[in-house]
This record gives C-alpha cells, sequence and structure tokens, in this order.
C-alpha cells in the first residue's frame, strides 16, 4: 500500500505514485532499460500529513495568502517545510520503505519527488520539487522521503500552484527511490526538436557526469540533432563542459568537479552512443 515497484506500476497509477513515478512504471514494464527503484505512494504522503493533523495546519498557513507578496509567501514556505520535517514519519510507512529498500540493495540511490500534478498538458511542474542524488543507506533515505514530502511546499512550487490556480491541498506527493547510475555522461533526449517541432528529428543535449548539470542549466551541453528515418547525426554542437557532477559512494554525495582540459571540449558522447540513445527515444 506505501510501497510500488516500478515494475508494478501503469498509467493508471497516475494518482497514487504521481507523474514521474507513473513515467518509471510505464518505461519499466515496456521494457526499457530503467534503472530499478521504488515509489512511496501518496497514501504515505497521506497517512503522514493525518496522523500529525498537518493538513488542516497547512491550509491555514496559505488561507487568504498573496503568492506576490514574497515576504509573507517565504514565511509561510519555511514555516510549513519546518513543521513537516519535526514529525517522524508513521511506522508503517517507514516498515515499507525499510522493506523496499532492503529489497532493492544497498545500493546509492536517487531520491526523487514525484507530485500527482506533475506532467499535465498545461503544468509541467519541472523542477519544482525536490531530487536527492547518490543518497546511502536507509536512513538517510528516509529523511530525504520526508525532505521530498516537505518541497512540495517551498516558495517557488506554491507561487506556480497559485497561478495555475491548483488547489495546495489536492496535490499529494509521491518519492521515486531509485538506483543510482555511475555515469561518465548524462542528458535529455527530445522526440522531436523543440525549436520547431519536427517530429522527423531527435535531439540530444548530454554532458559529463550525471545529468543534473545538463537540467539545471549549469553547463551548456553538446547538442546533436538526429534524423529518426535514417537514424543519422545531421547536426552537432560540442561545447566547453567546465565542470560535472559525480557520485561519491563512500560519503554518500554527489560532488560537483572541474573537467580536465583534454575532455572540456572533447565529445561526451560517442557517434554510437548517439544513436543509441535516439533508438531508445
Amino acid at each position: 500500500m506505501y510501497t510500488l515497484a516500478f515494475s508494478e506500476i501503469g498509467a493508471a497509477d497516475h494518482a497514487r505514485v504521481g507523474g514521474k513515478c507513473a513515467s518509471l512504471g510505464q518505461m519499466t514494464q515496456a521494457g526499457v532499460a530503467v534503472p530499478p527503484g521504488f515509489a512511496v505512494t501518496t497514501e504515505a504522503y497521506q497517512l503522514m500529513l493525518d496522523q500529525h493533523g498537518l493538513g488542516k495546519e497547512i491550509e491555514r498557513h496559505l488561507s487568504g495568502l498573496d503568492s506576490d507578496n514574497s515576504f509573507k509567501l517565504d514565511e509561510a514556505a519555511q514555516i510549513i517545510r519546518q513543521r513537516i520535517g519535526s514529525h517522524p514519519i508513521p511506522a508503517p510507512v517507514e516498515a515499507a520503505i525499510r522493506a523496499a529498500f532492503k529489497d532493492l540493495g544497498d545500493h546509492p540511490v536517487a531520491v526523487r519527488s514525484s507530485a500527482t500534478a506533475e506532467d499535465m498538458p498545461d503544468a509541467s511542474f519541472a523542477g519544482q520539487q525536490d531530487t536527492y542524488l547518490w543518497i546511502k543507506g536507509i536512513d538517510q533515505v528516509l529523511d530525504k522521503v520526508r525532505d521530498c514530502w516537505a518541497s512540495l511546499y517551498t516558495a517557488r512550487a506554491i507561487a506556480y500552484r497559485d497561478k495555475n490556480k491548483i488547489v495546495h491541498i489536492d496535490v499529494l506527493m509521491s518519492v521515486a527511490v531509485q538506483k543510482m547510475v555511475n555515469a561518465k555522461a548524462a542528458g535529455v533526449a527530445m522526440t522531436l526538436d523543440p525549436s520547431n517541432g519536427d517530429r522527423t528529428k531527435i535531439i540530444i543535449d548530454a554532458s559529463w557526469g550525471l545529468g543534473e548539470t545538463v537540467v539545471s542549466g549549469t553547463v551548456t551541453p553538446d547538442n546533436f540533432t538526429v534524423e529518426k528515418v535514417m537514424e543519422q547525426i545531421t547536426a552537432r554542437k560540442i561545447s566547453d563542459k567546465h565542470i560535472e557532477l559525480v557520485g561519491d559512494a563512500k560519503a554518500g554525495v554527489a560532488v560537483e568537479r572541474e573537467v580536465e582540459a583534454k575532455r572540456r571540449k572533447a565529445q561526451c558522447l560517442s557517434d554510437a552512443e548517439v544513436i543509441a540513445v535516439a533508438r531508445l527515444a
């Protein structure tokens, strides 16, 4: 009830696992090489709210709040996150997470927010909630699950929901716990050209290390255009990729480091890897 393996999740489970976990589940069931993991369901988050009376408390803090008043918005957001962080995870939820993590094996994981309002046609919520990389050990996982729940109430997330007229308390949070990949390079693949909507093209952005530097805009990634039918790279732009994010398994953290000179302007994916990513997409 409180956790679901990705292999158990389908499109019909969106309300229980949010947009990100629903997509990971669908890809897993379709046979895509998704790193294994599980979702902490929205029932777990709802029990957290109900057991500690947090739902009504959140509504009280947000009632009549003007999201254009940045001082009041920040104040309310900070109070709500502190209140969520100050309460223990309900015992049955903790037991379920411990069991699912044990089944996953003692590997570093990503702990990723997956809200039920994500990936909607008119509101993507991209980057609105938190993700934690290279987390090691069950105690850290439990802490980061609670941090993901609290990230539903950052000032930016509250303001975004206000702008899109989404009722705050109606949005529930699931959390993905997923094995980390020790990536040589990572990034984003789009199955059309986002600049003009051309569906004959696949656009790939990639950089050294974990993909967070690409999605956050910290680096300018290498950019590849692949023609779908002929499976040919028709354009490429190789950038100066000055930093990379890599995992430190011993410390249980992801660390940012400078890329040495010989790799900064080197293509981070081989042509064969570019085509393999395009085929996967």
